[in-house]
């Protein structure tokens, strides 16, 4: 299940990019045995910058001397902005599966704490606090979903394969009896990651972390709340 869905998060990395370290922070970390690889500094300089600044703020002459790398190197691994934006939101992914792997994936423990642990995680290194709040993902859908086909489909399709790691997790709460049979994961799945990203969106506009602790709070006190 790991393997598959790591696939399906990195499908627009190349071979050579695959196998990166990441860690339970924010994710924009590269190899460091790698640094040293033109592309490597692109996409790590690049990938922090899309966090900190968004899409269109993000301009190749930044990336370019924050990275240290001449214009004609840039054209020779990415052919357009758009290229390079694509091949970011992949790297962010595969880290993201890999935390999918690490926390939701880990049947030694069980489903809801697991699933609360996986946010909790993610409100912590998303958080306010954090050194690069926010989520890439929905950052980037709502500033260039709207116009930019190619970004679009491949957010939505990153969502869409996250909201069903999280609704295989609300399925084994309701097969061990931890949830009722009457609740439809793929529903709850859907309706928990929307929730997940309101908030942090409400985040930004009130600068605080209220708006995730209200979500994990009514989440899993409430809504999720283990049947007795």
């Amino acid at each position: 299940m790991h393997s598959a869905r790591v696939r399906q998060l990195s499908s627009t990395l190349t071979d050579q990019e695959r196998g990166f370290a990441i860690s339970n922070g924010p994710v924009y970390y590269v190899n460091v045995e790698r640094v040293s690889s033109t592309r490597e500094q692109l996409l790590e300089v690049g990938l922090r910058q899309l966090r900190l600044t968004g899409y269109t703020a993000t301009g190749l002459k930044e990336v370019l001397d924050l990275a240290g790398v001449p214009k004609g190197s840039f054209y020779h691994h990415f052919p357009s902005k758009e290229a390079f934006a694509s091949d970011l939101i992949g790297r962010y992914a595969e880290a993201e599966a890999e935390r999918v792997h690490r926390v939701l994936d880990d049947t030694d423990v069980p489903p809801l704490k697991r699933l609360r642990s996986y946010f909790e995680e993610l409100s912590t290194v998303n958080g306010y606090q954090a050194e690069v709040s926010g989520c890439l993902m929905g950052s980037l859908s709502l500033e260039v979903a709207d116009h930019n086909d190619a970004l679009q489909t491949q957010l939505q399709s990153l969502f869409g394969i996250l909201q069903n790691a999280i609704a295989i997790v609300l399925r084994s709460a309701i097969q061990r009896g931890d949830l009722e049979k009457s609740n439809k994961p793929d529903a709850l799945a859907d309706f928990i990651m929307n929730s997940y990203e309101g908030a942090l969106v409400r985040m930004k506009a009130d600068r605080c972390n209220r708006p995730l602790e209200s979500f994990l709070h009514f989440t899993f006190d409430v809504i999720l709340k283990k049947r007795k």
